[in-house]
């Protein structure tokens, strides 16, 4: 099909058919004049105007006087045919690779127990991630997020409804970032129960996806309160365990609340393992479970009860090995990597206020977006929301809120909590989380505390 700048014009065409005629004129000027001359001339003129004419008929007849225009459109890296999605998975990564070369996984002896020790895990995993090429991009930034709860039915009425929500808030923002997620209500090793569930849980995920460089375990009962903060990775980069605490608290005080073990941060690699095998022989695989209990007790000015629990016993671990493993934890208190109920939830409304102060200056932070671009936004949002500060008593998002001591799935929460204050509170905070979350629906909910206030944002409506 002619393209309007290619199709031949109507002034074209007239051109041409005049031409013949003033031709033909000038070449027989000067032959004598006879009839019979004029008659073969009157014949010459008739058949060639007849065939210009069926030319020129023919022509316009082919012209579409509305030409239609077929864009040529560049392939895109979706279009690519080269490109077999099926195969490479939605990251790039080969889903079907699976060399038969042998690997760690073929050793008989290999065992995901936290009863038998994994020695040269280095070594075995890198082998390992050369054999599986696909998988080496990108691996230091690789997180999978493990968490968990109890196989039985939750005893207070509204338990098992809290804990999937708060399974549905790190769905979320695993989600958003691109992260994995291996939730788990089985119980690994028998003997390891209660807060020493786990521990091998953990390790077995360390064997499992050696693709991944950090396991990050979040209790049941913690929520992502900033949906759009990602872990600072390069902070950690001569680190191997990463949680929440204070230096002062444990090394000077020697406190068993020093720092709190249900959110953690560990990379995949030997020092790990080894780590986590010193930490669990104090725990319920111990032939000695009893006698650490008493041996904590009173190693820790303030803890009451002379049982073996998981927190305790990494803080005396780190007390009396710290050559050994202190140099390689990290105490974050730069943000909430962790951040206690009590002490964040009464600044929500303020944290509200001030982000929506900040979007009604910022054109940009309104704009409706994909929910996969949301760190673009995060990014973009940096600058304005600096001067809130981080960490401790700042109107920043908390990153994760956590409602250590109320217990939702038994309901038996801490003598000194309040029900309103772990059942209003989770409810609260679960609301705020799920409002960053809504927001890229399309939706909002305007009383954090009433389910069916949520209403459809209006356009560049700001929402905090």
């Amino acid at each position: 099909m002619l393209s309007s700048s290619s199709a031949p014009s109507n002034h074209h065409h007239q051109s041409h058919l005049y031409s013949s005629p003033t031709m033909t004129k000038t070449l027989n000027r000067n032959k004598p004049f006879s009839s019979s001359s004029v008659v073969s001339n009157l014949i010459r003129f008739l058949g060639g105007a007849t065939v210009a004419f069926l030319i020129v008929w023919t022509l316009f007849s082919t012209l579409d006087t509305k030409p239609t225009f077929t864009p040529k459109f560049t392939p895109t890296s979706i279009d690519d045919p080269s490109l077999d999605f099926d195969v490479l998975g939605v990251q790039g990564i080969n889903l079907k690779e699976e060399p038969e070369s042998v690997n760690f996984y073929d050793d008989p002896n290999l065992s995901y127990s936290m009863e038998k020790p994994i020695k040269n895990w280095d070594q075995k995993r890198k082998d390992w991630l050369n054999q599986h090429p696909s998988f080496a991009s990108g691996v230091k930034e690789r997180i999978l997020l493990v968490t968990g709860s109890q196989m039985k039915p939750c005893k207070h009425p509204s338990g098992d409804s809290m804990l999937l929500r708060f399974f549905k808030n790190k769905v979320d923002y695993c989600r958003i970032h691109g992260y994995d997620i291996f939730y788990n209500n089985a119980l690994f090793q028998p003997q390891m129960t209660g807060c020493w569930a786990k521990l091998p849980l953990v390790r077995a995920a360390m064997i499992a996806h050696p693709q991944t460089e950090w396991i990050w375990w979040v209790d049941s009962d913690a929520a992502f309160t900033d949906m759009e903060f990602k872990i600072p990775l390069e902070r950690y980069a001569n680190h191997n365990f990463i949680l929440h605490g204070w230096k002062k608290e444990i090394f000077e005080v020697h406190s068993w609340v020093g720092l709190n073990a249900g959110i953690f941060l560990i990379r995949n690699c030997q020092w790990s393992l080894d780590f986590m095998d010193a930490w669990s022989n104090m725990g319920p695989l111990s032939p000695d479970y009893d006698k650490w209990g008493k041996i904590l007790k009173s190693s820790l000015r303030d803890k009451v009860y002379d049982d073996a629990d998981d927190q305790s016993s990494l803080v005396y671990l780190m007390l009396n090995e710290k050559s050994k493993w202190a140099d390689k934890i990290y105490l974050e208190q730069k943000y909430y990597f962790e951040g206690y109920f009590l002490e964040v939830l009464g600044r929500f409304d303020n944290i509200t206020k001030e982000y929506l102060e900040v979007e009604q200056e910022v054109t940009k932070l309104r704009r409706r977006h994909a929910e996969k671009v949301t760190e673009h936004y995060a990014d973009l949002r940096e600058p304005y929301i600096k001067k809130l500060g981080n960490g401790y008593q700042s109107l920043r998002k908390p990153f994760i809120t956590h409602f250590a001591g109320c217990q939702p799935c038994s309901g038996l929460h801490n003598a000194s909590y309040s029900d309103d204050g772990c059942w209003k509170g989770m409810e609260k905070a679960l609301n705020f989380a799920d409002n960053q979350v809504l927001r890229n629906y399309g939706l909002i909910r305007r009383d954090l505390m009433d389910p069916s206030s949520l209403t459809p944002m209006r356009f560049d409506e700001a929402s905090g």
